[in-house]
């Protein structure tokens, strides 16, 4: 089931390429998931094996950081706390990861300040990147890593402002010139620091960690391993999870006992513009439409459903809507397997893109949404220079609108607010154009990033599949039931 809620998405993720391991964005502890490539072979994972606590007060650390002790394991991973603390907490985690933000400004500064900072918890961080969903997030990682050189104070300095600064650099393309300033910003000494970034020394070490996670059975961000230094006994827990859960696991350890059962979270339904039974049905008042208010082609009763979140000034949404597209209009939408339905994105990087938006909603008034759709990336160059206002109205006049009606919707207010309301239905998942969610049969998944026409039509084909297997489950699910 894909499970939405106003902050959170259980969806797959498909990323590039055709898989039979759907990848899911967990509501279940709120995590961001990859492909569980899972390394079948066990995995020794490290144990401070000393049994004797010793007060934090009579230990004297090289480094601190905000008053902690500050240092960097025997395998390299930065740590803050007293390596002989009853419970070693180690955070597999991604600098982009919304759940992994999440975690850091809200639970996060607690565990430190009550169970780091008084020598109860040794914190490691360890990288887990998710290239499928953050692609220049292994940056921020390889970053973080060459500032570390310089020292574990340093290390977490940069982790910090790494997480503070995540929506900045996560919206660009190549984040390379904001964390080389990010990183002078907070008295790196940038020649020992390119001198890392150029030969890529670190790397290696954000691979293993990767690596490291997937052996443990990880797919999702964030991910905690805790380890009890008093009998070596580990366990995992995955999510974002509220401080009150930590409290429990790390109160239960701290005592030598085992943490407690994890219950099963609340399953949540679909938000009203993705759910087949509502938002996405047909406005019968408004044909082309969906209750939801958004424009769709193809039949509505189609086994397949896919949103498409795009931004007209983006380069790669151009490529999907003149490249790919045609090619998938064709061989699904046009033949009834797929209902397509379109959102507004616009990315802050493209100053014009929401007024294209709104020359759309305008358009879509008259019937013409998915002419003035196609005719805006064809002329994409053309209308974004200069000024726009009067580039639109003259695509407007191309396709022949009522002009009286289109300029009364253009500087008007309702369009627009069409256009927010779709940047507020996806603003928690989508951080990059074009994206596209598959629903079927209350499942799903996220294609992100331009995709060649064969590539796309893979994924779709694999989806068809699943969604008959699905179907089929259903209907000898239901005459079982019937029979009995």
């Amino acid at each position: 089931m894909i499970v939405f809620s106003a902050s959170v998405w259980v969806i797959g993720d498909f990323g590039g390429s055709v898989s039979s391991n759907e990848v899911t964005e967990r509501d279940s502890g709120d995590s961001e998931v990859t492909s569980p490539e899972v390394d079948s072979s066990n995995q020794d994972v490290p144990v401070d094996t000393g049994e004797t606590e010793l007060n934090p007060a009579e230990i004297t650390f090289h480094e601190t950081y905000n008053g902690m002790p500050a240092g960097f394991t025997e395998e390299g991973y930065p740590y803050l706390g007293y390596p002989n603390a009853s419970v070693k907490v180690i955070e597999y985690s991604d600098y982009l990861c919304p759940f992994s933000g999440r975690h850091y400004t809200q639970t996060m500064p607690t565990l430190l300040e009550k169970y780091v900072r008084t020598g109860k918890v040794m914190y490691v961080y360890r990288d887990f990147p998710i290239a499928s969903l953050h692609p220049t997030a292994s940056m921020g990682s390889v970053t973080a890593a060459c500032v570390g050189e310089q020292g574990a104070a340093a290390f977490w300095t940069m982790h910090d402002e790494l997480f503070n600064a995540r929506n900045e650099w996560g919206s660009l393309q190549d984040p390379t010139g904001f964390l080389t300033d990010l990183a002078g910003m907070i008295g790196t000494d940038m020649v020992v620091y390119d001198e890392c970034i150029v030969s890529g020394r670190e790397n290696p070490l954000v691979e293993e960690s990767i690596a490291g996670a997937k052996a443990l059975g990880f797919n999702g961000t964030p991910s905690f391993q805790f380890v009890s230094n008093k009998d070596g006994e580990t366990y995992e827990l995955v999510g974002a999870q509220p401080v009150e859960v930590f409290t429990k696991w790390l109160d239960a350890l701290i005592s030598g006992e085992k943490p407690p059962e994890q219950e099963e979270p609340e399953k949540r339904e679909l938000p009203f513009w993705s759910n087949p039974d509502t938002g996405l049905a047909p406005d019968p008042d408004r044909p082309g439409f969906t209750m939801a208010g958004d424009p769709y082609k193809g039949d509505p009763k189609a086994l397949l459903t896919v949103i498409e979140f795009n931004d007209f000034q983006c380069s790669f949404c151009q490529r999907h809507a003149l490249e790919t597209q045609p090619v998938l209009d064709e061989q699904f939408v046009d033949t009834g397997e797929v209902m397509w339905v379109y959102k507004h994105f616009p990315l802050k990087m493209h100053p014009h893109s929401t007024t294209a938006a709104a020359a759309a909603e305008c358009a879509a008034d008259q019937g013409k949404f998915w002419e003035m759709y196609k005719l805006l990336f064809q002329e994409m160059e053309q209308w974004s220079e200069g000024d726009p206002d009067a580039e639109l109205v003259v695509l407007a006049e191309q396709l022949k609108l009522d002009m009286k009606l289109f300029t009364e919707c253009f500087n008007g207010r309702n369009a627009l607010q069409r256009v927010l309301n779709d940047i507020y239905d996806g603003q928690d998942l989508i951080r990059s154009t074009p994206a596209f969610i598959v629903v079927y049969g209350g499942k799903g998944g996220v294609l992100r990033g331009f995709k060649k026409a064969d590539t796309f039509v893979a994924v779709l084909q694999a989806h068809k599949k699943s969604a008959l297997e699905a179907q089929k489950k259903e209907v000898t699910k239901d005459t079982s039931a019937a029979k009995n």
